[in-house]
Formats: C-alpha cells, structure tokens, sequence
C-alpha cells in the first residue's frame, strides 16, 4: 500500500494543481483492492502490486508514469493508469476540463482478462430486457447484466418526458474499436449501452477544430440512475459521448471513497 500511495502522491506532485487534489483524494484507497471487490467474479485477490484471477492467470498492475502524454494513456494505459482521474460521481453536469476524461485510460488486457477478448472467443452474455420490452446482450459477469436490469426498472418509474431519452437504444454488445484511439470498446465486453441517438451528442460530431464546444441533452436524472448502478457517463468527459454508458463499478466505488 505504501509503495502505491508513493506513485500516486509523486505522480500528483509533478501534475496540475488540479489533478494533484484529485489524486490526493484517493491516497487512502489501494485501487487494486477496489478491482477485487468491484469484480469478485473473475478476480481472485491482490498480492503486492499484482492481481490474480480466478483462472491461476496474473497480471501486473504497472506503475503511473507521471510523463506519459494524454494519447499515450488512451492506447497504452497501465491498471494503476485507469485511476489517474476520479469520476465525478454525482456532480451537477458542466463542461468538463481539457482532457478530463475518467474511464477512457483502460488496459484492453486487463477487460480482456475480465470479460474475455470478442475477436478471439464467444463472450458469456445473456439477454437483458430493455424498458421498451426489446432484449439487449449484456455481460453476465460480476453482475453486470444485473445491474442494467435494475437500471432499466428505475428509469421505467420516470415521467415519459424523461424516458424517451433512454429508448430505443443505440446498442449494447459490438466487437468494434473506439474510433479515436484503435482499442477495444467496452461495448466489444458487453459492458456498455448506447442510448437513444437522438438525444445523443459526440464530441467529434461537435469538433472545430482544437475547439470542442460542449453539448448534452441526457437528463441528469438518467444519469443519477445509471452511477446508483456502478455505470460511468460519457457525458462526464472532456471527449464527450453523452449516450454511453459503461460498467465501471471500481470507478464508482473510488469516487465514493474520495469524498
């Protein structure tokens, strides 16, 4: 724990004073012990900075290279990588800051590990029964697919004005890359959704540019539901994608801890 609270402080250290108060938010919380507890099924425990499955396989959880650029981290993040910035659970939607984009830093051989690699093997999804009565794929694992049913009663209990921005739904489970960085979706784990497209904004749709004006039309009260659920909003980030929503439940979990 010592060694790991050392490259978080020393990484938040030499950042902005921004990301230093967010990083020293967290220095009490071992992120690796939030992944055991985030995804019991498929990963056993934590010895020192590495984290066992429950298939005997082992992965190292690297280091936080404080020098490593923005688009470096989107194609070659570390585990430890994945914590750099805490979600903003619940906070009130604004504009977020240049290059605040908490959960886009994912190590593909690490869901691969969780969810299994879609290019290469079946994945293990079940049906989800979505609030327009449509069954969407959905990871079985670590109880996503749970998670997303309750999602999916919540939002049905809200004012039609509210719901017809969760439906129809843009997709679940694809085996495609993000456009912008080569790795795999979440969407190719079966571990994200895409909401209804015509309340959707995307900030390459948006883009002039270096400029990347702002937009959203998801009501925050869907996005309260989904975060209650361990799901992270694309609508949270710098490189927004207001229809996206992804099991993160460690990101949840840290950003609770860091209140």
């Amino acid at each position: 724990m010592r060694s790991m609270t050392r490259r978080y402080t020393s990484w938040a250290a030499r950042s902005s004073p921004v990301i230093a108060f967010l990083i020293a938010g967290i220095a009490h919380a071992d992120p690796l012990d939030t992944l055991v507890t985030s995804y019991p099924d498929k990963i056993a425990r934590r010895d020192s900075n590495v984290l066992i499955f429950r298939d005997g396989s082992h992965m190292d959880a690297g280091v936080v290279d404080p020098h490593k650029p923005f688009d470096q981290l989107l194609r070659d993040a570390s585990v430890l990588d994945q914590f750099r910035l805490i979600y903003p659970r619940g906070a009130e939607i604004a504009p977020p800051s240049k290059d605040f984009d908490p959960g886009r830093f994912r190590d593909e051989t690490f869901f691969n590990a969780l969810y299994g690699d879609c290019r290469k093997q079946k994945l293990d999804l079940v049906p989800v029964t979505w609030i327009d009565g449509k069954k969407v794929l959905f990871a079985r694992a670590n109880g996503a697919a749970a998670h997303l049913e309750a999602v999916a009663a919540e939002i049905e209990r809200l004012p039609a004005s509210l719901r017809r921005a969760a439906t129809p739904t843009a997709g679940t489970y694809a085996c495609r890359p993000v456009k912008d960085t080569g790795r795999l979706s979440m969407h190719s784990y079966g571990a994200a959704i895409d909401l209804n497209l015509k309340f959707s904004n995307y900030w390459l749709w948006e883009a002039k540019g270096a400029n990347i004006p702002y937009r959203n039309a998801m009501p925050s009260q869907i996005v309260d539901i989904f975060e209650r659920h361990g799901f992270i909003w694309g609508g949270r980030w710098y490189h927004y994608d207001t229809m996206h929503f992804e099991y993160r439940p460690e990101l949840l979990a840290e950003a609770t801890l860091a209140r």
